[in-house]
């Protein structure tokens, strides 16, 4: 008894040091035991190997593996789970298989965690039809799959654009008498809204309701950064004051969802009123969150205040990314200082920041737009990548600058390969040429347009 309460009270102190992550800690741990006697067993090193893996490596996980046998502990199925687990978060699925043909080999059946964790490898490498051979596998055998069985599924499915099969799953286990979580409709929802599925999103929040699970923070956020997206914003907005009303509070991300929503739809007065409070609620920022809130800086034309606020990013440890530098170079654009936005390009380029396209986007739209026609094409012709906004942009642009044969020329280019314009742009060029007599030329450019759709 006593020497089974001391390998107990081992086993919870290096469960503690594991944890915290103070691996050096745990294995001093064992060491003073062994030396008073009392000896490690199959769950002490069952939690190392768990935390190497973690912490550490996958192979440093499996080097516990030997020591085990050395001190003549036979691993068991959690010993073998926690390897493959550690083998999943490194999508390391040669190993994951490799590590299931070991459990049988030693006669150690594999349970259900040990087939969820290869379902969430094979996912994760974008192979969902073994994730789902190995479910099926799971049915037929004697192994009964767990709520989390379902959820990996679920999640792997919306993850790899298979929205409707998931939906369709989701449905069939409802039938069979699954009675899903919250965590469960949490995923199904967010699965829909990356897929731009909203009105269904919304059922199944409506469903939810109904089940008698609360929807959470992070459902409606999901639900609202989609509104957003799709730019309903109305809808948006009422799931905002949805929140507010039942006492949510917002993380970063639920904070900086609302801000930008603000920021695009131009109400920065609601925007900046966010920021403060985002501010006064502690909420710890990180690289979108800085990159939101100089976004709102510069949409206010305080450039000053952008900078000032970068600063204190990078004093706090954050890197810059191309998304912070194209925010700086579209405010200066904004602001008429098209010179210091192209040094600031210049600077990007300068520090390794290989795809600029955003950036470049910014100068030739805000050149055209500022009658700098000629600017913007110098820039436009000089971009080694362009896309459809560029091409959008520009077209856009010589129409405006009454630049008619050449919009033409370049929308006719564009049709021609295949390249997608906006239908504002294509619209500016048709009605330009009507507007100017051209009614012939119009029709051409309507035909083309038609048989671009037809062909593409």
């Amino acid at each position: 008894m006593f020497g089974k309460l001391s390998t107990r009270l081992l086993n919870i102190c290096v469960c503690t040091f594991c944890k915290a992550n103070r691996l050096e800690k745990a294995e001093a741990i064992i060491i003073d035991g062994i030396r008073l006697g009392v000896l490690p067993d199959v769950v002490t090193y069952n939690m190392l190997i768990d935390a190497y893996c973690q912490f550490v490596s996958f192979d440093a996980g499996y080097t516990i593996l030997n020591r085990m046998r050395e001190a003549g502990i036979s691993p068991d199925v959690v010993t073998y789970n926690s390897l493959i687990a550690g083998a999943t978060r490194n999508s390391l699925l040669s190993c994951s298989l490799d590590l299931l043909d070991e459990m049988l080999e030693m006669g150690i059946p594999p349970d259900v965690w040990s087939y969820n964790s290869l379902m969430h490898c094979l996912f994760q490498l974008g192979k969902p039809d073994e994730a789902n051979r190995v479910f099926q596998d799971m049915i037929c055998g004697d192994l009964t799959p767990c709520t989390a069985t379902f959820n990996i599924m679920l999640n792997g499915l919306c993850k790899n654009r298979y929205t409707d099969n998931a939906l369709r799953m989701f449905r069939g286990l409802q039938k069979h008498g699954f009675v899903p979580e919250l965590v469960t409709y949490n995923i199904l929802i967010k699965g829909l809204c990356k897929a731009g599925r909203l009105r269904t999103a919304r059922w199944i929040l409506k469903e939810l309701g109904d089940s008698g699970h609360a929807p959470n923070a992070i459902t409606y956020t999901t639900i609202m950064k989609c509104c957003f997206r799709n730019r309903k914003y109305k809808l948006g907005l009422e799931i905002l004051s949805a929140m507010k009303r039942k006492g949510y509070t917002f993380d970063g991300f639920g904070y900086c969802t609302v801000i930008a929503a603000f920021v695009k739809i131009g109400r920065l007065k609601e925007a900046t009123d966010y920021m403060e409070q985002m501010v006064t609620d502690g909420v710890q920022l990180d690289i979108v969150s800085y990159n939101t809130l100089i976004n709102l800086y510069c949409k206010e034309g305080k450039l000053e205040a952008a900078y000032l606020l970068l600063d204190e990013m990078e004093k706090q440890g954050f890197e810059c990314d191309k998304y912070t530098h194209t925010i700086l170079i579209d405010g200066l654009c904004k602001a008429g200082n098209i010179k210091g936005a192209r040094l600031h390009l210049e600077y990007m380029n300068k520090i390794g920041f290989d795809s600029n396209l955003e950036a470049y986007n910014c100068i030739v739209d805000r050149l055209g737009k500022d009658g700098k026609i000629d600017h913007a094409i110098n820039v436009f012709e000089s971009m080694e990548v362009k896309d459809s906004f560029t091409y959008s942009s520009m077209v856009h642009n010589l129409c405006k600058a009454k630049r008619l044969p050449s919009a033409s020329k370049l929308l006719l280019s564009c049709l021609k390969s295949g390249v997608r314009i906006l239908k504002s742009a294509q619209k500016a060029v048709v009605d330009g040429l009507r507007h100017s007599g051209c009614r012939r030329e119009a029709k051409k450019i309507q035909s083309k347009i038609r048989m671009a759709k037809i062909s593409h």
